[in-house]
């Protein structure tokens, strides 16, 4: 027994059973928003992958590799993706040193 299970990707919808009003809400904007547009359904799946592994939801990384994959990514594609979300994930969090070099230059002046 593991806290991730594979199976409770499946069980999504149980959530909106306490409020099935924001359930629907949520999945109707949720659909909305995979849809073609001025994306591909294919370059969404993309980002739905990217940011999934920057996030680290491993119910997401399940979903948006098989909807890359239904929608004609591949694994150089995917991977390069996910790549460069981490990429971004790290520069965001260097950047962000910054601030301990500003409060060094106050408090050594």
């Amino acid at each position: 027994m593991h806290y991730y299970n594979e199976e409770d990707l499946t069980r999504f919808g149980e959530i909106g059973k306490a409020r099935p009003d924001l359930f629907e809400k949520f999945m109707a904007w949720y659909q909305a928003c995979q849809e073609d547009g001025a994306l591909s359904k294919r370059e969404k799946a993309l980002i739905g992958l990217a940011v999934s592994v920057v996030v680290q939801c491993p119910y997401c990384i399940d979903a948006y590799t098989q909807s890359s994959l239904e929608n004609g990514s591949n694994i150089e594609q995917m991977t390069e993706a996910m790549h460069l979300a981490s990429a971004i994930r790290g520069g965001a969090s260097l950047i962000h040193g910054i601030q301990s070099h500003n409060a060094h230059d106050k408090i050594s002046m």
